[in-house]
């Protein structure tokens, strides 16, 4: 059991121990400052620029920034549309995967569009090699719009008075040619190296052991999976994900897949604090999202390694009892360790069935996703838990009698308004969506697996990572239907532009305001009595918000044991 424990150990340790060195040199990126790639790299950003008609060095207003987000995310929709209601006769589609519906290719197309990645689809059978390109395709760039738009509430949050924020356009390029491609390079050899395929030839046939001649799916999927974990995207090219031997094929690339996507997520925090010079508040940000990530993951592990008890006592081995939906080649620790990650930083893949795993893992798994500021996904993981600190500063403030302040300025109605709006919109979103699905059994009923209390706990947790960007489903649940396609995609819609315009929009109110230097009266926000607060007003809010419907679900599944 110890030795098993290690891997997730490691895991964490080289995510961290990479993430500090890639925040100082993000940060670098995104200040302008030269960096090693900049001369292989320049040439290749003023082409882009140069085609788009776009002015990188112009600085933009908050509001412009979130215009130039939402048209050009608007353009990516409608090509998606295209392609995915077409691929049937359209090129790269040796295996002549079927055009999708209207309502399926929406759901697709949007899913992919707000970097959540919820598939109700066969990733092999539902796409053709042009919609999985094209999803790759989306994979980098949704994942550097998130980055962008955090990088806008890096320049707001400067020393001094700013009416515009740097350049979207600069950042969201940037993002991708310095960042995201590079490192995506380095993880697809690792991965072409354990043997994962690279190729366009479609099916292949082989022989199984047993002699009997078998249709295998292949693809480009060295090329699709570095940037699927890295992005905190999570969309697999095959329908069991990260399960499938293909697109993990071993205990070294399961690593390598885990450590990826951990890292953007971790060095951004770190990047926040190189950019403003501000090093204690982001380890005082990464603490608290790290006491999160363990309260969360440390008793899944605990739960998922000890196996079914109702097994136990019908005399099967606990070993094989904790394996009930994991794969051999990683244990149940690495697969417990693995469904915690991908919901706290909402990318959703899978190396395991959460459908399989015990009651209060599943819960887990969902107040990851329900909490939804743990490390986070690209860039928006640290603009949720803005949010939270704004919340903090300003009950902070009223507790101890000092004006409400974060960084030298004055947190007011306005930004409280918006805040609060953004911290209600999650648990509205998820709640509203499973009660509506739960009082409409004629849409929903026939889709579900397990009646009862798993059955809620279906549904709820198909919204939750809806609301989260995550992705990853209790795949008991058949949601290919014009309900959960219609009614999920609109939760993503809500939930991805609204939570990246409502703290861009508090980051800019407070960079137009006068900066205050510290003074006796000042709130120090980088200390760790300050991170508690911000943890105890996170745990508040997912308490109040949740547990009731957590009570329905997961809760009361365990207690029918």
């Amino acid at each position: 059991m110890t030795t098993e424990l290690l891997g997730p150990l490691m895991m964490f340790i080289i995510t961290l121990v990479v993430a500090v060195p890639l925040g100082k040199y993000m940060a670098k990126v995104y200040n302008n400052e030269p960096v090693f790639l900049d001369k292989l790299l320049n040439p290749i950003d003023r082409i882009i620029f140069k085609v788009s008609g776009i002015d990188s060095s112009k600085e933009q207003s908050w509001q412009q920034q979130m215009f130039a987000l939402l048209t050009i995310n608007l353009v990516w929709f409608i090509l998606g549309m295209f392609i995915f209601m077409n691929q049937g006769w359209l090129p790269l589609n040796p295996d002549h995967n079927p055009s999708q519906s209207a309502h399926l290719a929406f759901n697709t197309t949007i899913s992919f569009l707000v970097n959540c990645n919820l598939q109700h689809y066969s990733g092999e059978s539902g796409v053709s090699y042009l919609g999985q390109l094209y999803l790759m395709f989306l994979q980098f760039v949704t994942a550097a719009v998130g980055m962008a738009a955090a990088v806008t509430v890096f320049f707001a949050l400067r020393k001094g008075s700013f009416s515009t924020l740097g350049n979207y356009y600069n950042s969201f390029v940037k993002s991708i040619t310095r960042i995201l491609l590079p490192i995506s390079i380095v993880i697809a050899v690792i991965l072409l190296a354990n043997g994962m395929p690279m190729t366009f030839e479609g099916k292949n046939q082989m022989v199984s052991l047993q002699g009997d001649t078998t249709q295998i799916s292949t693809g480009p999927v060295a090329a699709f999976v570095p940037i699927k974990h890295l992005g905190t995207n999570g969309g697999g090219f095959f329908g069991a994900n990260s399960a499938h031997p293909f697109e993990n094929p071993n205990y070294m690339t399961n690593m390598v897949e885990m450590v990826s996507q951990l890292l953007i997520p971790f060095a951004m925090v770190f990047a926040l604090g190189y950019f403003l010079k501000k090093r204690k508040l982001a380890w005082m940000i990464f603490g608290v999202m790290t006491i999160g990530f363990l309260a969360l993951v440390i008793p899944t592990v605990l739960l998922e390694m000890n196996g079914n008890p109702q097994l136990l006592k019908m005399g099967i081995d606990n070993a094989l009892g904790a394996m009930e939906g994991k794969e051999v080649r990683f244990g149940s620790a690495a697969s417990a360790f693995w469904s915690i990650a991908t919901t706290v930083i909402s990318t959703g893949s899978v190396n395991s069935m959460h459908d399989s795993y015990m009651p209060l893992s599943g819960m887990n798994q969902m107040l990851a996703m329900m909490t939804n500021c743990f490390y986070g996904g690209c860039g928006v993981g640290i603009l949720n838990f803005f949010v939270f600190i704004i919340l903090a500063v300003f009950i902070s403030g009223l507790m101890v009698g000092r004006t409400p302040e974060f960084m030298g300025k004055k947190i007011e109605a306005r930004e409280m308004k918006i805040a609060m709006i953004i911290a209600l919109l999650h648990p509205f979103l998820i709640l509203v969506g499973t009660s509506l699905s739960a009082a409409l059994p004629d849409l929903t009923a026939v889709t579900l697996n397990n009646t009862g209390a798993h059955g809620l706990s279906e549904m709820l947790y198909e919204f939750t990572s809806s609301a989260a960007n995550n992705g990853s489903g209790f795949e008991g649940l058949g949601d290919n239907t014009p309900w959960w396609n219609i009614s999920t995609a609109v939760v993503l819609i809500l939930s991805r532009f609204l939570p990246i315009i409502g703290p861009v929009a508090i980051a800019g109110s407070l960079a137009s305001k006068k900066y205050i230097p510290k003074g006796s009266g000042t709130l120090k926000t980088d200390t760790g009595t300050f991170g508690l607060m911000v943890f105890a007003v996170i745990a508040l809010v997912a308490a109040l918000s949740f547990f009731p419907a957590l009570t329905l679900g997961p809760i009361a599944d365990y207690f029918s044991f």
